[in-house]
Order: C-alpha cells, then sequence, then structure tokens
C-alpha cells in the first residue's frame, strides 16, 4: 500500500501525462477529485469551471451521485465555489450552521446532504481564476494547516490539466481552449443518463462503466460517451465490460 507522501508525488507526476496528445483530461481530473478525498480530511471533492458566459459548470467530481453534483451546480448565485471564482480567493466555512444568512439557500442544501463545512479553493490561469476546487467535510472544521497548500495545489494541477489538453494547445483564447473540455463533460454528463435509464442502473454505476469500457480499450472517455449516444455503442458493450470484471473478481477470490 502506498503512503500519502507517495500519492502526493504520483498525483504531481501525472500531470506529466497531460502532455500526450491522447490524454483524456476528463478522467485525469475525476482521478483527481478522488485524489483529494484519499489525501485531504474531506467527504467530497468537486471541481468547477466557468464557460464563455461566467457560468460555473460542474467539471468532475469524487462522486457522480445526483445529490452532490446537484449541490456542486446550485453555485451560480450562492456558496463558497461561486464566492471564489469571483473573488479570487480562497473561502471556507468551518460550520455552515453558522453562514446560513449568508448562503441561505446553499447552507441548507449542503447540510441536508450530510455537508457540515467546506472549503473552496480557485483554480487559476495565467493570473485568472477560471473555477475552483471543493471540499466537503462531514464535520465541522477547518481544513488543517498541513493540507490546504496541498489542496491549493491540487486545484493548479487541474488548472494546468485543463491547458494542456490537446484541444487546449491549439492556437486560440483560454476562453475557447476550455469550453472545449466543459463540451466533453456535457456529453459524459448524457451518456450516464442514458445508460443508467437504459441499464436500469443509478448514475455512479453508469459512470463506473463507461471509465471501465474505456479504460480497458484504451480510448477517450469522452469518445466513449459519444458514440454511446449517437448509437454507435451499444449499452450491453458496456454491460459485458461490467460482467467481465466481476467474473474475473470471482475466479481470483475462489483461488484464495
Amino acid at each position: 500500500m502506498m503512503t500519502r507522501e507517495q500519492r502526493i508525488v504520483e498525483t504531481f507526476v501525472g500531470l506529466a501525462d497531460t502532455m500526450v496528445d491522447d490524454f483524456d483530461v476528463i478522467e485525469f481530473l475525476h482521478g483527481l477529485a478522488q485524489r483529494c478525498v484519499e489525501l485531504l480530511d474531506c467527504t467530497e471533492a468537486g471541481l468547477l469551471l466557468a464557460d464563455a458566459s461566467g457560468m460555473l459548470r460542474v467539471m468532475a467530481s469524487s462522486s457522480e451521485r445526483s445529490e452532490a453534483l446537484d449541490l456542486l451546480q446550485s453555485q451560480n448565485e450562492e456558496g463558497p465555489c461561486f464566492e471564489c471564482f469571483h473573488s479570487g480567493e480562497a473561502v471556507a466555512s468551518e460550520n455552515l450552521r453558522d453562514d446560513l444568512e449568508r448562503w441561505p439557500m446553499f447552507g441548507p442544501a449542503a447540510l441536508e446532504r450530510g455537508f457540515c463545512s467546506v472549503q473552496a479553493l480557485p483554480m487559476r490561469v495565467r493570473g485568472d481564476t477560471v473555477g475552483a476546487l471543493n471540499l466537503f467535510r462531514a464535520e465541522p472544521g477547518a481544513i488543517s494547516d498541513r493540507d490546504l497548500p496541498l489542496g491549493q495545489g491540487m486545484a493548479d494541477i487541474a488548472a494546468v490539466a485543463l491547458l494542456q489538453e490537446r484541444s487546449v494547445r491549439e492556437s486560440r483564447g483560454v476562453v475557447a481552449q476550455l469550453q472545449g473540455a466543459l463540451s466533453s463533460r456535457v456529453v459524459i454528463e448524457q451518456a450516464k443518463g442514458v445508460l443508467a435509464e437504459r441499464a436500469q442502473i443509478d448514475l455512479d454505476a453508469a459512470f463506473a462503466r463507461l471509465r471501465s469500457y474505456a479504460r480497458r480499450n484504451n480510448r477517450r472517455l469522452s469518445d466513449v460517451a459519444g458514440e454511446l449516444i449517437n448509437g454507435q455503442l451499444e449499452p450491453v458493450a458496456l454491460t459485458d465490460v461490467a460482467a467481465s470484471g466481476r467474473s474475473v473478481a470471482s475466479r481470483r477470490t475462489g483461488s484464495l
């Protein structure tokens, strides 16, 4: 099992992969959000990116559960990410019950979902704030002084990864570059819904099947999602991937 320090190094080293032509930025950012939960004292993590109109959109989340995504997406009028994005500074609440007047919509929604404190950290590109990293905690209290610089480092990695992605390295403006990544996330959201409905599974399971298929076939997650929506890829192909994974796991368990 890797130590905390080894996991930190692996995360930062992974940024080098963003230089390759077939880099999958959505997959990378999803893994980054999951790594935040592993390394930092938080229950959920999510990355919000501003689109061309300045609207904050969910780019990646440590969980694909609808309640977590809805809470992230709700921060376009108030909330820590909204304030963080517009101020360019870190925003925190050690106890959301004390900040209900500050965030009358976001605060109760977060508490209802089991979150008691929150930290938002700015994602900066060339001096501009392009989004925010949101860290939710199930208990009151602040992110530790030791973890806060690491959290900001994660937000910085996310910003750099977005600009290193293949379409980002073309000679376009920053806003146009980031819009391509947002469009990929929209396609993945649509594919999750299609697969969840047809396979009668929840969104977390649908996303896991999409990721598994993309990884096994060395494909970009957004390309797999697009093929599913366009009918080029049948949902049964993703079911087979999940089934084969369970079969392998069963054989391994039986051999112990």
